[in-house]
């Protein structure tokens, strides 16, 4: 056991004590520059956040600004310029019937309150037994504990359990290990389908269903069908059930659209944003709802929402959140994502797909997952106690990538503003750290 002060999140210290240190001096650009000067592609994106590339002078100045002005004033009460102006700007992206914008510090917190609004919604109309939450199988809405009550079943859930909701389950869409699907071409959707029969049966209990559109994150970037979604939001309204939409991975342009309900034409009644909200510069999420949830809330002082945070659209962040979606004002962000992920899909084809410890490419955008296999044929997962995609993450940077895993996957998700020869580079350094880990 070190001396080293820093518990870090989601890792085993043990690890971090016996893997080389990686310490981070600065960045430019797409790349992360440590201590000794060398050179990293930000492969993740600091954690699925960074949108525009590190450094912008635009979303920087915007911060250095702001600060010399107001560092932080509440919002419970009152208001301030960046705070409105950072919910005038969301509202000319988000899909028209989203008009109300409760801001808080980071995505978990985001999740908590829209299960909290959907719940108090019911109460408020005088149905407070509509409170049961449905969430997708493999489900990850964050750490704090309603968003792991909806999160799936594993080591992210099991051991808080006793603080824990247990919400009503639906198959996800994860067609390379499907019992339904998985030799076939093509999605069926049947996993959709099963959702009918829980709505039928808990009539009457569900307040809301919170799910991810088309990319589950953390579950190994599970992509979804075309109009997975749209069916979805068919049955919630046949059922008159919530839908969240948890787009904080997913939004800001990393799917190929501004947002991911973007992609099927769907708003969802509650829209969860985080991470890229400012860029990925600062800390700050939002919870966006219609007006029939903020109606709900309107009048009477015990149907308020019960719920705030000390620090909530604090004029900083807000300041780099109006920065950031300035940048997207022209159309070409999303231009460039498409046309990057384009080559992105080329690569992969070409330097990774073969390898035979390769079972599955799973690609949205600029989001990628990478499921490594013990054997390509019968897909027989890699040992439970392996650490090979943890050892292929620590291999690439010898090549100038960093990346992480999740479990058996290995993600790729760098900044929206990643070069074609930025590409090259990371689908390279990631076949070279495949075949030092795994010798042909």
């Amino acid at each position: 056991m070190s001396d080293y002060p820093i518990w870090h999140p989601f890792t085993q210290m043990a690890r971090f004590d016996r893997d080389p240190q990686l310490v981070i001096a600065r960045a430019e650009a797409n790349r992360l520059i440590d201590t000794e000067g060398k050179e990293y592609i930000d492969g993740v994106a600091s954690i699925w956040a960074n949108v525009h590339g590190h450094s912008h002078p635009k979303i920087v100045n915007a911060i250095q600004e702001q600060a010399s002005k107001l560092q932080h004033s509440t919002l419970l009460g009152i208001t301030h310029e960046p705070a409105i102006e950072l919910t005038n700007r969301l509202n000319s992206i988000i899909p028209n019937d989203l008009k109300h914008i409760f801001l808080s510090e980071n995505g978990a917190s985001a999740v908590e309150v829209s299960l909290k609004m959907a719940i108090q919604f019911w109460a408020n109309q005088g149905h407070p037994e509509r409170n049961r939450i449905i969430s997708l199988e493999m489900a990850y809405h964050g750490d704090t504990l309603g968003a792991v009550s909806v999160g799936g079943d594993g080591p992210f859930r099991d051991v808080y359990q006793p603080f824990l909701f247990e919400p009503i389950r639906f198959p996800n869409p994860y067609q390379y290990r499907c019992t339904m699907c998985s030799r076939g071409s093509v999605c069926t959707s049947e996993c959709a389908a099963q959702l009918r029969p829980l709505l039928d049966q808990f009539a009457g209990q569900i307040a809301a269903l919170i799910i991810e559109p088309r990319v589950q994150g953390a579950a190994g970037i599970i992509v979804s069908p075309d109009d997975h979604l749209r069916a979805i939001r068919y049955l919630c309204d046949q059922y008159d059930v919530l839908l969240i939409a948890d787009e904080v991975a997913t939004g800001f342009g990393k799917t190929g659209a501004m947002f991911a309900c973007d992609l099927e034409q769907v708003t969802p009644d509650i829209m969860v944003l985080g991470k890229g909200i400012t860029g990925g510069y600062l800390p700050l999420a939002a919870t966006v709802a219609t007006d029939r949830i903020y109606d709900a809330f309107y009048g009477e002082e015990s149907k308020k929402l019960f719920h705030g945070h000390t620090y909530a659209g604090n004029p900083i962040c807000c300041a780099a959140g109006i920065a950031s979606i300035d940048l997207f004002s022209d159309g070409k962000v999303i231009e460039q994502v498409l046309s990057r992920a384009a080559v992105l899909t080329d690569f992969l084809e070409k330097r990774i797909a073969d390898h035979p410890n390769v079972g599955d490419i799973r690609q949205q955008g600029l989001m990628v997952g990478i499921e490594l296999v013990a054997d390509k044929e019968t897909r027989e997962p890699l040992l439970p106690k392996s650490e090979a995609t943890w050892n292929v993450c620590l291999a690439v940077r010898e090549y100038g990538l960093f990346i992480r895993p999740l479990g058996d996957v290995i993600v790729l998700m760098p900044p929206l503003s990643i070069e074609e020869d930025e590409i090259d580079l990371m689908t390279e350094a990631l076949r070279n750290g495949l075949d030092r880990i795994f010798p042909i």
